[in-house]
């Protein structure tokens, strides 16, 4: 993906190192949005690793104004068993509130519906707390779907570690 400019001084383009702090701010934002303010860990050095170590398997787009990184999409490829193509995973949007209303949210957006189409991959996923009612209206607009029969689960903690170390085969 090239840069592209963007209405409102933005330019759209794939993360590169020297981003790292502007994309934790925007997580760390976002954390802040959704009610855990506290709940991030990840480090600078993280991304650094993870986005631009050996062997990425977690990848963003960025939009920047005078310099500053101001939205991120942070993704990773999936896989359907039903369809035998990878998707692509979003696991964090977010526009900084200053910027919002610029069309920089559906421009990280498509980015990632545009890698999608291009290597043949069948969807773009992600999640949505159900009391977040303006990003769920942004979404249908688009004409994606809530997948209301499904629900997610996560394993963390001490139950990670149980599950992670106890004997293969038994409960």
């Amino acid at each position: 993906m090239d840069e592209q400019r963007l209405a409102g001084g933005g330019v759209l383009r794939v993360a590169r190192p020297g981003d790292e702090a502007g994309i934790l701010a925007c997580i760390h934002a976002l954390a802040a949005y959704e009610r855990e303010p506290d709940a991030v860990r990840t480090t600078e050095a993280d991304l650094t690793d993870a986005l631009f170590g050996p062997a990425p398997a977690v990848f963003a787009h960025v939009v920047e104004v005078d310099g500053a990184v101001v939205g991120i999409a942070v993704w990773f490829r999936s896989f359907s068993t039903w369809t035998g193509r990878h998707g692509v995973y979003l696991e964090d949007l977010f526009v900084d509130p200053a910027h919002r209303a610029r069309g920089y949210g559906l421009a990280l957006l498509r980015s990632l519906a545009a890698v999608a189409v291009a290597n043949g991959w069948t969807r773009v996923d992600w999640a949505v707390l159900d009391w977040n009612a303006p990003s769920i209206a942004f979404y249908r607009a688009l004409g994606a779907v809530p997948m209301d029969e499904w629900t997610g689960y996560r394993l963390t903690g001490d139950a990670l570690r149980a599950v992670g170390t106890g004997p293969v085969g038994s409960p």
